[in-house]
């Protein structure tokens, strides 16, 4: 019996370890290469276009080369649920650094990403960001977030469809993280819908803190949009909790993460829920501004 593992599991060690070099020496310098490439030529079109839509058609083909690169596919499905003419809040689950190019690759239409401040200090990434009107949100200071979110709902009233990561940063296990509100608050306060948007298979391909990028394919599932009509900035935490409820449902029904049980999960879910993002408190003005 050993005699016939041992090949096996030679070959398998040697094919693991050829993922790597390829991973480490080809896929991730062509990401940087591409990466200044496509940066550089998207701040110089921002002199020209304050629109920030060809910066948005320079991102689109930014992640179209690196998911062609790395051999990713994505499947699509629930296009046919979602009025893009409209603009919403996509809330999407975070799992990877390959989830920007998916959905930058796949949502057919413009958009602007509620994100990390500490992602705009980024050379070429974060003044990308900053040129193309991506919105930053800063966790340590809780009246320049929301100064942020205002000016999103903003955005999202005149039109420009916004995405968000309610998670408020990637999963390091695959498992769905709590949900912050902030996202929600801004859909509810723009009386805009939120799309909850599944992303599968990321994780596996491209994970954590790892530099070790596979091939393979990827769901992107939007699901049907949920109303924000009638709700208060208050509101904002039940509409966070109803949106990770139809995502994890999808997610965990066809990714290979297995769901936490509720013992582990419970403390998690409720700060995560009941800690208002970036110590967002609705003000009776909110209230009123909403209504």
């Amino acid at each position: 019996m050993s005699t016939n593992t041992q090949p096996a599991a030679a070959q398998g060690s040697t094919k693991a370890l050829l993922s790597r070099l390829r991973s480490y020496f080809l896929f991730v310098p062509l990401i940087y290469f591409y990466t200044f490439v496509m940066g550089t030529l998207s701040l110089l079109s921002s002199l020209f276009d304050r629109s920030g839509r060809v910066q948005h058609w320079f991102a689109r083909t930014w992640s179209s080369m690196i998911l062609k690169t790395l051999r990713i596919s994505v499947h699509v499905e629930g296009l046919e649920h979602v009025d893009f003419s409209k603009p919403a809040v996509y809330a999407a689950n975070h799992l990877s650094a390959a989830d920007i190019p998916v959905l930058y690759t796949c949502l057919p239409m413009q958009f602007r990403i509620l994100a990390k401040k500490e992602l705009f200090r980024y050379p070429f990434l974060g003044w990308h960001l900053r040129r193309s009107g991506q919105i930053p949100i800063d966790p340590d200071d809780a009246r320049a977030s929301l100064r942020s979110l205002n000016r999103a709902s903003e955005a999202l009233r005149h039109g420009t469809p916004l995405v968000v990561f309610p998670e408020g940063g990637r999963s390091p296990s695959g498992q769905l993280q709590a949900f912050m509100a902030g996202g929600f608050y801004v859909a509810i306060r723009a009386h805009a819908p939120v799309v909850p948007v599944v992303i599968v298979g990321t994780y596996e391909l491209a994970p954590m803190n790892s530099f070790h990028v596979r091939p393979g394919s990827v769901q992107l599932i939007l699901g049907k949009p949920i109303p924000s009509a009638g709700m208060k900035p208050r509101d904002m935490e039940k509409m966070a909790r109803q949106v990770h409820d139809v995502i994890a449902e999808t997610y965990y029904s066809r990714a290979r993460v297995t769901r936490p049980t509720p013992a582990n999960n419970q403390g998690k879910a409720k700060e995560g829920f009941t800690d208002y993002p970036v110590g967002l408190q609705p003000t009776q003005g909110d209230e009123n501004q909403s209504r």
